[in-house]
C-alpha cells in the first residue's frame, strides 16, 4: 500500500518505550524523513537530565517549537518527542497541525528494565516516575493512537503504518 503524502508524525512516550527505534523503523516503512527528538535539545535540558533533574515546562517550550518546526519544514516526516503533555502536543501542532501522534505505551516495570539496561544515554532511570507524573493521556480529539511496546518493534512499525496508510 503506498504512503500518504503530508505525514508529520510525532512517536511519543516516556523514557525507554522505544521512540527512537520505533521512529527510525517506522519512517524506513514509510520512506521517509527521521529525526530523533533529543538532538533538538538544548545542551542546558540534556545537562538538566543528566544531573537527575526533570524538565518543567519552561525547560520543555523551545525543544517543543523545535520539534513543530522540524515537522512543518518536511513534506513528511517522523520524529521522536516525549510529547508527554497534552499542553506539549498542542504546542508542536502550532508549529505544524496536521501532526499525527504513535503513542508507545508499557508497564512501568518493563520501561524500567529498558532504561537500566541502557548505556550511554543522557536520561537516568530514576527520571521514569517524573516522567509517568507528567504524562497525560490522550484526549479523544487527538489524531494519535496507543501501540503496546509489549510487542516487538517488528508488529509496533507494521500497526502503526497500517494505521497511518488507512488514515
Amino acid at each position: 500500500m503506498a504512503t500518504p503524502e503530508g505525514l508529520h508524525i510525532v512517536v511519543m512516550g516516556v523514557s525507554g518505550c522505544g521512540k527512537s527505534t520505533v521512529g527510525d523503523t517506522l519512517a524506513a516503512e514509510l520512506g521517509i524523513d527521521y529525526k530523533d527528538g533529543d538532538e533538538l535539545h538544548p545542551q542546558q535540558n540534556i545537562d538538566k537530565m543528566a544531573s537527575g533533574q526533570a524538565l518543567d515546562d519552561d525547560d520543555r517550550a523551545w525543544w517543543l517549537v523545535q520539534v513543530g518546526k522540524w515537522l512543518r519544514t518536511r513534506d513528511n516526516g517522523v520524529i521522536a518527542c516525549s510529547a508527554l503533555k497534552r499542553s506539549y502536543r498542542d504546542l508542536i501542532r502550532t508549529k505544524c497541525p496536521e501532526t499525527i501522534f504513535v503513542h508507545l505505551q508499557g508497564s512501568y516495570d518493563l520501561l524500567l528494565s529498558r532504561m537500566k539496561a541502557r548505556e550511554d544515554h543522557f536520561m537516568p532511570s530514576t527520571l521514569l516516575d517524573s516522567q509517568f507524573a507528567t504524562l497525560e493521556p490522550l484526549e479523544d480529539d487527538e489524531d494519535a493512537k496507543v501501540f503496546d511496546i509489549a510487542n516487538s518493534i517488528e508488529q509496533i512499525v507494521a500497526d502503526a503504518a497500517e494505521w497511518i496508510r488507512t488514515k
